[in-house]
C-alpha cells in the first residue's frame, strides 16, 4: 500500500485515481477546477472513440492505444454504478460531390493507417437513406467504420469523480497546487497529470517539449434530429465532426489551432463551424447553441502520449495526449499503473510491452 498524490484532476487524473483506488493504495488528488472537470481539456471534447478513421494522421503508437482502449472503456463504464452514454455503433465519413477527390486520398490514407486494411464499408445514397433519413439527398457516398465509438465527455468526468470520492480517494477540488510545493511537502509517491497545465515543469526535464494546441467546439440542441452515430465531413477548409449525445444535444467540432491562445471562439471560427454544420443538413438551421468553447490539447514534439519516471524523486509524469484524450487515456493509464507497480516491487520497467509505451527515465 503506497501512499500517492495526483496532481490534475481531468481525464487523465481521474482515471489514474479510479485505477489505483483498487488497489487499496492511499490516494488523495488535487484539481485546479472544480468536480464537474470546466477547467480540463476532456470538459470541451467530443469524446469519439474513433481509431479507425485517426489513422489518417495519427501515430502508430497512438492507433494501437485507441485500439486496446475501446475493451477497457466498456470495462471502465460497465464497473460504474451510475448509468452512462456509451455507444458503439460505429461513424460515417461523408462529403459532398465536389469533394469527391478529398474522398479519394482520405480513403488511401485510411487503408494505409490501417495495415492496408479496407476496414470500411462503403455505403451509397440508398444505404445513407435507410440508416441516416435525416442525410437523405445530402450525400451520395459515405465511408461506414463499424467499431467505433463515443462516450459522453461530461457525464464520465463527473462519473469518475464520484467513483473515485467513493472508493477513499481524498479530492481535493478548486485546489491549485505546484508540483515543487508538493514534493517538498511530502514523500509521497507523485503522479503529474496535469496535461498543458504541467508546461512549465514538463519542459525542464527529459527531451520532449510540450505545447498548447486549441481546439474549438460548439454545442448545440437540435430537438428535429436524430443522428444514431457520429458523422465526419470532409471538407478542404474545415473538416467537420458531429457526435450526437443524448438529448438530441450534439457536440460539433473542426478546428485545430497552433495556438496557446485560450480567449473566447472567434467569429470566423464560429462561421466555419456553423456553416459547414448547415452543410451537412439544413435542419440544424433550427438548432440552438449552447455553448461555444475553446481547449487547449496537451501536445508533444512528436505526438505520442509521453511517460516520464523519476525514480529518485517517486514522480510519474503523463502527458501528450493531444487530441486523442479519450481514444487513449485506458491503455496509457494502464500502462503507467504497470509501471507503478514495478517501481513499489523494486523493477523499474523500460517498456510496456502490452501498449508498447516506451517509459522515459529522467534523472
Amino acid at each position: 500500500m503506497a501512499q500517492i498524490t495526483i496532481l490534475g484532476g481531468g481525464l487523465t487524473g481521474r482515471l489514474m485515481a479510479f485505477l489505483l483506488s483498487k488497489q487499496e493504495h492511499s490516494i488523495r488528488l488535487f484539481e485546479y477546477g472544480s468536480k464537474d472537470g470546466d477547467h480540463s481539456a476532456a470538459f470541451v471534447a467530443a469524446a469519439m472513440l474513433a481509431p479507425m478513421a485517426e489513422a489518417v494522421d495519427a501515430t502508430p503508437l497512438v492507433l494501437s492505444l485507441g485500439y486496446q482502449s475501446l475493451d477497457l472503456w466498456k470495462n471502465i463504464i460497465n464497473s460504474l454504478p451510475q448509468k452512462l452514454f456509451m455507444q458503439f455503433s460505429g461513424s460515417l465519413i461523408v462529403w459532398h460531390a465536389q469533394d469527391i477527390d478529398i474522398s479519394k486520398r482520405f480513403s488511401q490514407q485510411l487503408q494505409r493507417g490501417n495495415g492496408g486494411k479496407e476496414v470500411w464499408q462503403n455505403w451509397n445514397t440508398n444505404d445513407i437513406t435507410q440508416n441516416k433519413p435525416q442525410l437523405a439527398n445530402r450525400f451520395a457516398q459515405g465511408f461506414y467504420l463499424p467499431t467505433e465509438g463515443q462516450l459522453d465527455n461530461r457525464q464520465t468526468l463527473l462519473a469518475l469523480a464520484n467513483a473515485i470520492e467513493a472508493a477513499g480517494v481524498k479530492c481535493h477540488w478548486n485546489t491549485a497546487v505546484s508540483l515543487d510545493e508538493i514534493s517538498n511537502q511530502t514523500n509521497d509517491w507523485i503522479i503529474d497529470c496535469r496535461g498543458f497545465g504541467a508546461k512549465n515543469d514538463w519542459n525542464t526535464t527529459g527531451k520532449s517539449k510540450l505545447r498548447g494546441i486549441r481546439g474549438e467546439v460548439a454545442r448545440v440542441y437540435a430537438p428535429e434530429i436524430t443522428l444514431n452515430r457520429p458523422v465526419r465531413l470532409l471538407h478542404p477548409r474545415y473538416p467537420l465532426y458531429i457526435a450526437p449525445k443524448e438529448n438530441h444535444i450534439f457536440v460539433i467540432g473542426a478546428t485545430q489551432i497552433e495556438s496557446e491562445d485560450e480567449s473566447n471562439v472567434s467569429v470566423r471560427s464560429g462561421l466555419e463551424l456553423m456553416s459547414s454544420l448547415y452543410a451537412v443538413t439544413p435542419l440544424f438551421g433550427e438548432a440552438r447553441i449552447l455553448e461555444l468553447a475553446t481547449g487547449l490539447r496537451p501536445t508533444l514534439d512528436h505526438h505520442d502520449p509521453e511517460i516520464r519516471v523519476n525514480k529518485d524523486k517517486k514522480i510519474i509524469y503523463i502527458n501528450g495526449l493531444f487530441r486523442h484524450g479519450f481514444m487513449i487515456a485506458p491503455a496509457v493509464c494502464e500502462a503507467a499503473c504497470r509501471i507503478f507497480d514495478s517501481m513499489l516491487n523494486g523493477h523499474l520497467m523500460e517498456k510496456d510491452e502490452k501498449t508498447g509505451i516506451t517509459f522515459n527515465i529522467i534523472e
